[in-house]
């Protein structure tokens, strides 16, 4: 089997070696040289002839290269000898140029150009001999050539002074303007026409220019109509406002009814942009109509218009908004959500399953794209707030639109849209989300433009009416974000995912930390790990330095660090080795010069010993700005371990190219410290002590936050204890009769009972007190206790009591002073009270007691609290009158 495959593959082989044997004999003798001598003398020129005489040998008996080459170098020829050269080459070139190819034309049009415009020719004849010239050249058959002539004419008359222009320009142009002229004349006309309005005052251009543009107005030819109807803004311009309306206007309305859809179109452009110079009342009387009929006709009748129609939209609206009134509004608005679905739905919003040709189809994707161009316009002149109502249902429409030009032009003013809505942002959040996730990667590539403003204008105004609407785009937003670099690592346009990668270095500012950590950083180390695009690869550790450069959370950074350290600094690819090396080389630009000294420099100065040549080689090329991360006298060791790596490499490497790096970087290391300027050091230092506080502030922001979760916490867990609590004093009072008996009273408040009476008898055992203060104590403190049929409820009284006390002792101390002969009587009642749990009251007291506790039992809970309210307002009054005295 293997024999027969061996021999088949043999014959074949040499069946094509035969092959080629074959066509060695068909094959045609190679021309050693592209010149024959006899050409080679042709091309031959005498060595000792000047610039001037070889231009005019060379006109006079060259080839057409050479001539070409002659024309070519006109200008440098007019700098050196500009006399000899209009007495003796010009002469000859014009003669050249009846017979000159195309090639040559242009080369001329382009030499005369830069004679005019760079001011080389400063003599009147001399610019009379050029422009003779141009003039004569611009009836030239070809149609390239002469319009190569007119740009030239054009582009030299506004270098050109009036009265040249007046003398060489407009003298032949009255003739050329002539209907007797062929149509390329006339065309040239309209447009010298519009050129030279705007270098001469309002009365000439009256007086000399207006009648041949109403002549050319009037053509014949629909291509002069409306090329002289494009040029009516310069007349306009020209001749002012007071004349516009008198001059221009009426030549304008004319030609917007024409019969040639071109000329319709060229006036309707014009009109759009004269329109600040029109009043309101023409706005309104005149313009308003006019436009309202263009509208309406090239929407049934002319598709090829509407694209222009289209594009213009945006400015027409605005430049009549100010004339508008409420159903002019309206009709302009509901027009242009007609043209964004046109070629989707009919008229009444069925969708349109009728098929179109593919060059009608093309078409109304054409002036779909342009709406989607005017939309932020559209934004505005519908008023941002009213987009939910008025224009939300096409902005979605033009979003889901089945052609990618449309969703790409959307993508592109995406961010223009996000601006004017301000706080109503949060309508358009779905979409960005469905532009994010679109099939097609232009859409995502024109939505890069401007993703990061457009994120962070979408999540920081995103508050809305809801207070959730910034929360609610969070989870739609990351999975889209995520989604879309995964499409774009898939596909083979690198730059497009290299571009992603770069703008996502916005999403600490725009998503959490824990979103972040959890959602893209694995994703940053897998690209910088494994993608096979070196940018991608580059932008992916850039990316991945700015996630840890904005990581608020202590915990993540350290695990992110050690990572990166363990996959990059020490991993097993080379390859993952030097892309550490690029990392530190973006974290020295990104974070400051402590911390890159505390995290990576050590890691990086290991890499010194490294197996692969390239990572030193690298290691060696990184060495200044390595040592330009230290600081002395505070990093001197690790200044020290720099010169250890540095003569460890001069003493002990033998790759060739490393070698002569190192001896190239230790050269450089030298003069770090003595070439640098002072200020660009000091500026360097300023940056770095920035970058140092913004970590610090980061640092305290962390703290902040972290003690602020703690106490949130905190205070939670105290809320629904005290609510736990509630419930239980709640239902403990619940069972409680309110005709307790007083012993039961008694019994449940002892021991506050027991404490107060105790603090009462140690302050007054040295102040004695009279019995009329003792026996009012008694019955108001027997109230109080009687008030309080729960134990839960028993405190608050007995706190009023004990102020109640303490205001009654000292009114008792003041009157000890007073009168020094103390009442025998009141001493041992002090004593009772303070060695027995009961009271010793009088009998009519007790049955005062009584009645109101039996009282009390039948009201119920609301007198209960009604008093308790009142006793504790007796008691801080009280309070407050013992802290005065």
């Amino acid at each position: 089997m293997f024999v027969s495959k061996m021999t088949l593959n043999q014959s074949s082989l040499f069946g094509q070696v035969d092959d080629l044997q074959d066509l060695t004999f068909i094959e045609r003798p190679i021309r050693r040289s592209l010149k024959t001598a006899e050409e080679i003398e042709k091309l031959t020129v005498d060595e000792d002839l000047n610039d001037i005489e070889r231009a005019v040998y060379l006109l006079s008996s060259g080839q057409d290269v050479q001539r070409a080459s002659v024309i070519i170098n006109l200008p440098n020829l007019v700098r050196q000898n500009p006399a000899e050269t209009f007495r003796r080459v010009v002469p000859k070139v014009r003669e050249v140029l009846h017979v000159a190819g195309a090639d040559m034309q242009l080369a001329a049009a382009g030499s005369f150009l830069t004679l005019l415009q760079d001011d080389i020719v400063l003599i009147q004849t001399h610019t009379h001999s050029i422009l003779q010239i141009v003039l004569l050249n611009l009836d030239h058959r070809d149609t390239v050539v002469s319009n190569a002539w007119l740009e030239t004419l054009l582009s030299a008359i506004d270098a050109l002074p009036k009265e040249t222009i007046r003398q060489e320009i407009l003298s032949p142009l009255v003739s050329k303007a002539q209907l007797s002229q062929s149509l390329q004349a006339r065309l040239a006309s309209c447009r010298i026409l519009g050129k030279v309005a705007c270098k001469f005052e309002s009365p000439i251009v009256k007086k000399d220019l207006l009648p041949l543009v109403r002549s050319l107005c009037q053509d014949v030819e629909y291509e002069v109509r409306s090329c002289m109807c494009r040029q009516l803004e310069n007349i306009a311009r020209g001749i002012g406002l007071d004349h516009t309306k008198a001059a221009v206007l009426p030549e304008l309305v004319e030609l917007a009814r024409d019969e040639g859809s071109t000329v319709r179109l060229a006036a309707f452009d014009t009109i759009i942009n004269l329109l600040e110079m029109f009043d309101s009342d023409d706005r309104t009387r005149v313009i308003f109509p006019l436009v309202k009929t263009f509208c309406e006709k090239c929407f049934k009748a002319d598709e090829a218009v509407l694209a222009s129609l289209s594009f213009q939209y945006g400015k027409l609206c605005h430049g009549l908004s100010a004339s508008f009134t409420e159903e002019q509004h309206l009709w302009f608005l509901e027009f242009y959500k007609k043209l964004c679905v046109l070629g989707l739905q009919h008229e009444n919003g069925h969708s349109d399953n009728q098929v179109y040709p593919l060059e009608l189809e093309s078409k109304y994707a054409l002036v779909r794209r342009n709406c989607a161009y005017n939309f932020p316009a559209m934004v505005l002149f519908a008023d941002p707030n009213h987009f939910l109502t008025e224009l939300y249902p096409t902005f979605s429409s033009l979003c889901h639109d089945p052609e990618i030009t449309v969703r790409r032009t959307m993508a592109e003013g995406f961010h223009e849209i996000v601006k004017l809505l301000g706080p109503n942002v949060h309508f358009i959040h779905k979409e960005l989300v469905v532009l994010l996730q679109d099939d097609s990667l232009e859409v995502l590539d024109a939505l890069l433009s401007h993703l990061q403003e457009t994120l962070e204008l979408a999540t920081s105004r995103g508050e809305g009416p809801g207070p959730e609407s910034k929360q609610l785009i969070v989870p739609e937003l990351v999975p889209a974000l995520a989604a879309a670099e995964q499409k774009a690592a898939l596909s083979l346009r690198w730059r497009v995912h290299e571009r992603l990668l770069q703008r996502y270095a916005c999403l600490p500012r725009v998503v959490s930390a824990d979103q972040i950590y959890f959602r893209f950083l694995q994703r940053m180390f897998a690209i910088v790990t494994t993608n096979n695009v070196l940018p991608v690869q580059r932008e992916a550790a850039r990316t991945l330095c700015m996630f840890l450069r904005y990581n608020r959370k202590q915990e993540q950074r350290q695990e992110i660090i050690g990572k990166v350290l363990q996959e990059l600094a020490q991993g097993r690819s080379y390859w993952n080795r030097l892309r550490y090396l690029d990392l530190c080389e973006i974290a020295m630009e990104l974070f400051s010069k402590a911390y890159f000294c505390k995290h990576f420099l050590i890691q990086a100065l290991e890499l010194v010993n490294d197996p692969v040549a390239n990572v030193r080689y690298k290691l060696c090329h990184m060495l200044p700005q390595l040592r330009s991360t230290i600081r002395l006298p505070a990093d001197k060791h690790l200044l020290q371990q720099l010169e250890f790596c540095v003569r460890k490499l001069l003493c002990r490497e033998k790759d060739k190219d490393v070698v002569a790096t190192v001896r190239k970087t230790v050269l450089e290391l030298d003069k770090m410290d003595i070439t640098e300027p002072y200020h660009k050091r000091h500026e360097r230092d300023l940056l770095d002590q920035k970058k140092e506080k913004e970590e610090t502030l980061l640092l305290e922001m962390e703290q902040l936050e972290r003690q602020q979760s703690e106490a949130k916490l905190t205070s939670e867990k105290h809320t629904e204890k005290k609510r736990r609590d509630s419930k239980t004093g709640l239902s403990g009072t619940k069972g409680l009769s309110g005709s307790t008996s007083g012993a039961t009273l008694s019994t449940s408040s002892g021991k506050e009972l027991r404490k107060a009476k105790l603090a009462r008898s140690r302050s007054l055992s040295s102040h004695p007190t009279t019995p009329k203060m003792a026996n009012p104590d008694k019955t108001l403190k027997v109230k109080d206790s009687g008030s309080c049929p729960g134990k839960g409820k028993n405190l608050l009284p007995m706190n009023a009591d004990e102020a109640l006390r303490s205001h009654h002792f000292s009114v008792a101390a003041a009157s000890s002073v007073l009168s020094p002969t103390p009442s025998a009587s009141s001493m041992p009642v002090l004593i009772r009270s303070n060695t027995t749990n009961t009271l010793v009251d009088h009998p009519h007291q007790h049955q005062h007691r009584s009645s109101t506790l039996d009282h009390r039992s039948t009201n119920g809970s609301k007198d209960t609290q009604s008093r308790k309210l009142s006793i504790q307002r007796k008691s801080n009054s009280f309070g407050m009158q013992s802290g005065r005295e």
